[in-house]
């Protein structure tokens, strides 16, 4: 397996990766979006959240995410755009669409920390796909004693309407339909992230996955990736390239594009060049 070497040798060996494997897993995190062009302080962000920067001073998507609201009518008419903006507003991106065709016509599973939906807006099977960290289609009970989610674009639609002064009416303001609890975004943010029945569904599917395939030729696409929750994914990919005789870990990252374990030399390859440009060399 070719590590080194120009970016035409690399591309080249990355081609006879995919050919000849029997199986594909890909990982993902958020600089797989980021370079789909989901800019989250950017000049999109600046316009769409003009009313919050300028009472709240907000200065990106992450940070205002932890702002804490006088209200909960504050709190949801910012929470209703920030979900559209990350999950409705764009369908799927051209990048992701162009990921597919490297799986078709083999066995493939996705694992994700992206809670903005990419994957499956662009044709990839919802099935086969493990958003381990949430989803922002979906409201979750802010204690997480429930766990039954809530599909939430027709809400935020209609609050995002509703929205006056950075605030949507009080009756506007989301509960479970079951309880009456007021709800909170599906985000794994601590110990209350609702893990409901499809996501051990999905977990289980993944590790059955890895479990049909780590003694064949299995090859590991690890996109954008970096140190927020390396446990996920970076990590175990890593492992499982060392310790699986014919699996392969190509990872592609601009900023921390080195493996961590030793020994790992030859089932690695690394790519920091932008993915649009190895796209088009396959």
């Amino acid at each position: 397996m070719t590590s080194t070497g120009n970016f035409s040798q690399r591309v080249d060996a990355l081609h006879k990766l995919i050919a000849e494997t029997d199986a594909i897993i890909i990982g993902a995190g958020s600089g797989l979006s980021t370079a789909a062009g989901l800019d989250y302080a950017g000049e999109d962000f600046r316009r769409e959240f003009a009313p919050w920067i300028e009472r709240y001073g907000f200065t990106d998507l992450y940070t205002s995410a932890f702002y804490p609201f006088a209200s909960e009518e504050e709190r949801w008419a910012y929470w209703a755009r920030h979900i559209w903006f990350s999950r409705f507003r764009t369908g799927g991106t051209e990048l992701y669409h162009r990921l597919l065709p490297l799986v078709e016509g083999k066995e493939w599973f996705v694992v994700t920390t992206n809670t903005d939906g990419q994957f499956e807006q662009s044709g990839f099977a919802r099935d086969r796909i493990f958003a381990t960290q949430g989803d922002y289609a979906y409201l979750q009970s802010r204690s997480g004693e429930d766990k039954e989610l809530v599909y939430c674009k027709d809400w935020v639609f209609r609050a995002m309407a509703a929205t006056e002064d950075c605030r949507i009416p009080t009756s506007l303001v989301p509960r479970h339909p079951r309880t009456g609890e007021l709800l909170a975004p599906n985000l794994r943010c601590d110990d209350t992230f609702v893990e409901d029945d499809r996501w051990h569904r999905q977990a289980e599917r993944y590790h059955d996955f890895v479990r049909r395939h780590c003694q064949g030729r299995l090859l590991l696409l690890e996109f954008g990736i970096g140190f927020n929750t390396p446990a996920i994914i970076r990590f175990p990919f890593e492992h499982m390239a060392l310790n699986f005789p014919q699996t392969a870990l190509v990872r592609f990252n601009r900023d921390y594009p080195d493996a961590s374990l030793e020994g790992i030399e030859g089932h690695f390859m690394a790519f920091t060049e932008d993915i649009s440009a190895i796209l088009n060399k396959l």
